[in-house]
């Protein structure tokens, strides 16, 4: 993983937007509605026949439980809760087959959807990873 834990601070920040008529905030419902993230937070790292990806935000951005949610978990808000890595971020780590591709979102508390906007595209509503 790139950077490693002392890039992740540098490498995850989120910026408030303001409102405006085509701004994040007519899209995103409260209270994640001017919650952007600037830089990427997705960590690949290859292991054996695997590749491992690191799912990274700001440690309160946004507030509450958040969990990456995605086909390779079966859409289950269960299977990867983000959990506080003690450098100011906090992270899931999914074990993905290389060489293909998944649909993935996340959930924060109040039943609040949001994408990566850092993702490698877009599958209709949802994010896009590429192994």
């Amino acid at each position: 993983m790139a950077g490693g834990r002392s890039g992740r601070v540098a490498a995850c920040r989120a910026r408030h937007v303001p409102p405006g008529p085509t701004g994040v905030r007519a899209r995103m419902p409260a209270p994640l509605d001017n919650f952007v993230m600037e830089t990427p937070v997705l960590e690949r790292k290859q292991l054996g026949s695997r590749t491992q990806v690191a799912f990274v935000l700001p440690d309160h951005t946004p507030e509450g439980p958040v969990s990456v949610v995605g086909d390779f978990n079966h859409w289950n808000p269960a299977a990867h809760p983000l959990e506080d890595q003690g450098d100011g971020t906090r992270a899931a780590t999914v074990a993905l087959p290389p060489h293909s591709a998944h649909s993935f979102r996340y959930l924060a508390a109040g039943d609040y959807w949001f994408n990566d906007p850092t993702a490698d595209g877009q599958d209709g509503p949802n994010s896009r990873i590429h192994t």
